[in-house]
């Protein structure tokens, strides 16, 4: 991805965003308090201070009434981030940062906690013997087993070279491991090739500045070994930057529009153009995608779905059809408001609505976890069950309540960054794109 496509970008985004502002007006801080909700904003902000029984947090207060002003919209796509999320956030769009060479997921049913996804082959990580399931008990001398998954990030991410104490758990046994923060490049592409010479790509995600790199990288190996048939999986992509997913459908397509942007007084235009060059990939070409490919994702699927250069093969996508302009704050903050809604090729609008397959496949890589609830025993009870053939411990709440919630089965993932791991027989829908790529 070259820098003149991401100022195009931003700078699209944001002309929209001016004419939009000269549109409504403003708020200074002398109009603010000339209404009956400007002044009561202002007087339960002095109030607080003046009566509250506890000590006032003025930052978090302050923060919380912008996350309020944003949340009332009622429109998920346009949120606040906290300064230390959006230092996390703008380190992922990077691709670069320095930590232990892990990927992370919930270890707590309400999203709390850290437990670990992959480990990295190349890493502080791996040399210390930390193992994918691993949980999370401490970093330093904090207590992380309820922490937001940011939080732990940001704790284990830090600068070159300095140290990190992790205590984990593993099957219920602490132990701790010191670990020194090294260069973390996040590869956002994975590619094999499959038996009868099939090409395959997974790209996991557009919010990386080096995807597209990545992606041309990958494709240019798939032409050189002579790929005549090609798998792009978009599944579980959540999409990202908005000039990645024209890049990407970019290298599939001699010419015509990507996808174009629509504001909210309806004009519309072509945001991106197909450029036939001598890299694009012409040989056959399948699409999965599932209920978790979003946004960028949408607009590579639904741009090779309209102009017929691909079948869609996999479950109804998640259906973001809106674009966002990401403003940085004086706090160190983000906004990321909603600016624009984009249309395929087309025409179609897919906001709320998704990519419809063109071959529709249930996604068999995960499993339904069991789960089971119950009452009736004293607070504080235990009770074991067996569960698939192991034992299961439950303990009762005050209320003597109890629950369990298994682990949901994920996708094997290649602890060597780029290299992709596959199911033939068990994953339903790659299984439906080799037959479809064989006919």
């Amino acid at each position: 991805m070259n820098a003149k496509r991401m100022t195009v970008v931003g700078a699209a985004l944001a002309a929209t965003a001016a004419v939009a502002y000269a549109q409504l007006g403003g708020y200074t801080p002398v109009n603010l308090s000339s209404s009956k909700e400007g002044k009561s904003l202002i007087q339960v902000l002095n109030d607080l201070n003046r009566y509250y029984l506890y000590p006032v947090d003025q930052d978090k207060v302050l923060r919380g009434a912008i996350t309020g002003a944003l949340g009332s919209l009622g429109d998920e796509f346009t949120y606040y981030s906290e300064p230390e999320d959006n230092a996390i956030d703008a380190a992922n769009l990077q691709g670069e940062f320095y930590g232990i060479g892990v990927t992370l997921v919930a270890a707590n049913a309400d999203g709390t906690g850290g437990k670990i996804d992959n480990v990295f082959k190349t890493g502080a990580a791996s040399t210390a013997g930390v193992q994918i399931g691993d949980v999370f008990l401490k970093i330093g001398d904090k207590d992380v087993t309820g922490a937001k998954l940011n939080e732990i990030v940001r704790l284990v991410r830090g600068e070159k070279g300095t140290q990190v104490n992790v205590t984990f758990a593993r099957d219920g046994k602490p132990y701790t491991v010191k670990m020194e923060r090294q260069p973390v490049q996040i590869v956002s592409v994975e590619s094999t090739v499959l038996p009868g010479g099939v090409g395959y790509i997974a790209l996991n995600t557009f919010y990386n500045e080096k995807a597209s790199e990545q992606f041309r990288a990958a494709v240019a190996d798939m032409k050189k070994k002579n790929v005549q048939k090609l798998i792009l999986d978009l599944r579980d992509n959540g999409g990202g930057l908005l000039n990645a997913g024209v890049d990407v459908a970019d290298q599939f397509l001699g010419s015509g529009p990507i996808v174009s942007l629509r504001d909210r007084a309806k004009n519309t235009q072509v945001f991106g153009s197909a450029t036939n060059r001598p890299t694009d990939y012409t040989g056959k070409l399948v699409v999965l995608v599932n209920k978790n490919s979003a946004s960028a994702s949408e607009v590579v699927s639904g741009a090779l779905q309209d102009t017929g250069r691909a079948q869609v093969i996999g479950e109804q996508t998640f259906g973001k059809g809106v674009a966002q302009t990401p403003i940085t704050l004086p706090d160190g903050g983000k906004a990321a408001i909603v600016s624009n809604e984009w249309l395929t090729p087309k025409g179609r609008q897919i906001h709320k609505k998704g990519v419809t397959p063109d071959i529709e496949v249930k996604d068999t890589r995960y499993t339904t976890p069991v789960n089971f609830s119950g009452s009736g025993v004293k607070p504080g009870e235990t009770l074991t069950l067996t569960v698939e053939g192991k034992p299961v411990t439950v303990t009762a709440d005050k209320d003597g309540k109890f629950s369990y919630t298994g682990e949901v089965k994920r996708p094997t993932r290649s602890a060597q960054q780029g290299e992709a791991v596959v199911d033939v027989q068990g994953d339903a829908i790659l299984k439906k794109a080799i037959e479809v790529l064989g006919q």
